[in-house]
């Protein structure tokens, strides 16, 4: 359960906004660069040095994703539910698990 929603119900939402190829491929790359960017600013608080490699890899992965969802034609479902931010990386590894990508 997720937000009162089991997670089967916020994966088939998120998966609707999803079904472009190249939105699917965008987001591939995209979501685990956002996700490791996180990690990586993190440990630049330790180490500055790596402030600029994190930034990097997060505006890319966000862009990475945006140009999927103009190629998608919708919109981010975060725009419509910011929850949704916390869905796209439990999506992802579902279909790297899966295979589907």
């Amino acid at each position: 359960m997720f937000f009162g929603k089991p997670w089967s119900e916020w994966i088939s939402l998120y998966s609707q906004s999803h079904t472009n190829r190249i939105n699917r491929l965008t987001h591939l790359f995209g979501i685990p660069l956002v996700a490791s960017s996180i990690i990586v600013l993190v440990l630049s608080i330790f180490l500055p040095a790596l402030r600029t490699t994190g930034i990097t890899m997060f505006m890319l992965g966000w862009l990475l994703q945006f140009i999927g969802h103009a190629f998608e034609g919708k919109k981010p479902e975060f725009f419509k539910d910011w929850r949704f931010l916390f869905v796209g990386l439990r999506w992802w590894l579902i279909k790297i698990r899966s295979g589907l990508f």
